[in-house]
């Protein structure tokens, strides 16, 4: 038997013993992206000394990847800083000097996003000629009112009519299809034309959405994100300053790496170490699930604390140790928490919880990058976008897998190229990505050269020297890149994902069970009305807080609300440990403090 650490501190500590002072917590921070190093920096300033954040991987910042190839840096995952005014995201940034190189090409105002808003996109078809600039801006125009429409449904309360399934893409290709085909000044070709770009415009939106196609995006909730005002910023030296801006402030020593977690026990509140074993795991098991920190089948052999010690929280690592907590701020994305849920928690989420877990969405929106000796592209050239003639009355966004290649929306052209080279970067979204991820890189390059050869129409194109992409699906300790709302859910279901654990009510309520035992619990519970705190009754409260861009209703799927979504469950903990009600200024001050009044 493989014997196990405990992290539990001396008997001297005051913090270690089962009735803890409760001037210093001690709280787990689950991962290391914005969401979890936002909390643990929030909490250290705010006067918190025993915090400690376990991130799987190698290195910080999450689903922030930026790769630097010679003198570019080139973005895996988050590119935009969304919007300016009020993002402590851009504040941090600007007040750091990271947007001084930004050119004005790089300050995009349009809804989509390109690399660059000088130039012009190329909408090009499958037979090799390019849709004339008056037919883009007509449709674009066209495709603008009905994505407006779709925002009113939530921001009116505007019912939702059954033909539209409650589905955005199902909602916007039949209104644009219908307006397309009552125009009565276009000839045939020229409608047919736009019928087949309303699923490229589709395909560009799913990769927005990080969805598998809009058909799954909900009609009733998609207007309730929220665009911060102003306009969307590229960092040339890489989004990872940011993240290395947050952890300046972290003493090195409460960020451990490569510590991936296996399950989170909670409501241990009266529970006393019950022996030296952990019980036998089952093949739900986090570690069968992901292959990573496997122990070679040998059971992890836990060590009886003393009597007193009473912890409502042991954290189970990949590695056998187990990190007694008072408080766990869970950040891991929404991906993993679909996959694992059921042996990630011990006891068991509540059954609203599971419930919102499920009907949340999120999907991997994957990037290729291409880079070439030299353009074939010409200077006015800002995007080259992929429209299928023959999909002019197709109805689905799915694929076949050795099709996969047809949900490349398009490539973007770099910008500018004194920086990048001359560089594209391709978008597939949806189980499509799933299936460019398995496949090599110089299977990659040869299919999206062909598709360049095809749709401009020049067989010359050479292969690129050097692709770089992305792999956000099938990545262990992401399973997808960000969330969306689901059709049949909504910001309710962002709320019940949030709320932390045990739920105030009961702790009966909230795990479905007060004593049952439930298969690999670490401890008893035998003893459920013995108070762990007489102040505050027989459940600790706030064992179990969950942020990232999931949690948060109104800007999940940014980095912004993944940053303030980890300030967010800080701020629950400041103020459940200080006399005052708290104040969290969750908006523009640069260093991201969470504030208390004097």
């Amino acid at each position: 038997m493989q014997s196990c650490e405990s992290s539990g501190d001396s008997a001297d500590d005051p913090l270690s013993r089962g009735l803890r002072r409760r001037g210093q917590p001690r709280v787990v921070v689950i991962g290391a992206g914005l969401a979890g190093l936002a909390a643990a920096k929030a909490l250290l300033e705010q006067g918190f000394t025993d915090v400690t954040v376990l991130e799987a991987s190698s290195h910080i910042g999450g689903r922030v990847q930026s790769v630097k190839l010679g003198h570019a840096t080139f973005e895996l995952g988050a590119t935009w800083i969304h919007g300016s005014h009020g993002n402590p995201i851009y504040h941090l940034a600007e007040a750091s000097g990271l947007l001084e190189e930004t050119t004005d090409g790089e300050r995009s105002v349009g809804r989509i996003s390109l690399y660059s808003k000088n130039g012009v996109a190329c909408y090009l078809t499958n037979h090799g000629r390019r849709i004339p600039k008056d037919v883009v801006e007509e449709f674009s125009d066209l495709y603008n009112e009905v994505y407006n429409l779709t925002q009113e449904f939530f921001r009116h309360d505007k019912p939702v009519n059954a033909e539209s399934q409650n589905s955005v893409g199902v909602f916007t290709r039949e209104e644009v299809r219908n307006r397309i085909r009552n125009d009565p000044d276009d000839p045939e070709a020229t409608k047919r034309l736009k019928l087949a770009m309303i699923q490229q415009y589709l395909k560009v939106e799913s990769c927005e959405s990080s969805s598998h196609s809009m058909d799954e995006v909900s009609l009733s909730a998609f207007g309730e994100w929220t665009e911060i005002p102003g306009a969307h910023h590229i960092i040339p030296s890489g989004f990872m300053r940011v993240v290395e801006l947050l952890a300046e402030g972290i003493p090195a020593h409460v960020i451990q790496l490569g510590k991936p977690v296996r399950c989170i026990h909670w409501d241990q509140a009266s529970a006393r170490p019950r022996g030296p074993e952990i019980e036998p795991r089952g093949e739900g098991d986090h570690n069968h699930d992901t292959g990573e920190g496997s122990q070679g089948g040998e059971e992890p052999q836990g060590r009886r604390w003393d009597e007193d010690e009473q912890w409502p929280v042991v954290v189970e690592c990949e590695d056998c140790e187990l990190i007694p907590a008072d408080h766990v701020i869970v950040t891991v994305s929404l991906g993993v928490l679909k996959r694992q849920y059921t042996s990630f928690f011990r006891p068991g989420l509540p059954t609203e919880k599971v419930a919102a877990i499920h009907r949340l969405g999120i999907g991997t929106t994957d990037k290729i990058f291409l880079e070439f000796e030299e353009p074939f592209w010409g200077p006015e050239c800002n995007s080259l976008q992929f429209v299928w003639e023959d999909e002019a009355e197709s109805r689905t966004l799915t694929y076949p897998p050795e099709l996969w290649y047809r949900k490349i929306c398009g490539f973007d052209v770099l910008y500018p190229p004194e920086r990048y080279g001359h560089v594209l970067s391709g978008w597939i979204c949806g189980e499509e990505a799933l299936v460019m991820e398995k496949c090599d890189d110089e299977a990659v390059a040869e299919i999206c050269t062909e598709m360049l050869r095809q749709f401009t129409g020049n067989p010359n194109i050479p292969k690129p020297r050097r692709i770089l992409r992305s792999a956000w699906g099938s990545n262990p300790y992401f399973r997808g890149s960000y969330s969306y709302t689901q059709v049949g859910s909504s910001g309710a279901d962002v709320e019940k994902l949030a709320k932390p654990l045990p739920y105030t009510e009961s702790s009966k309520t909230a795990h479905g069970s007060s004593t049952k035992q439930q298969p690999g619990h670490l401890f008893s519970s035998k003893c459920p009305e013995q108070p762990l705190d007489a102040n505050r009754g027989a459940v600790k409260p706030m064992q179990v807080l969950f942020s990232g861009e999931a949690t948060h209703r109104k800007y999940y799927s940014t980095t912004h609300g993944a940053l303030l979504s980890g300030q967010r469950e800080a701020a629950r903990l400041i103020e459940m440990y200080r006399e005052e009600p708290l104040t969290c200024d969750l908006q523009p001050a640069p260093c991201c403090h969470v504030l208390l009044p004097s």
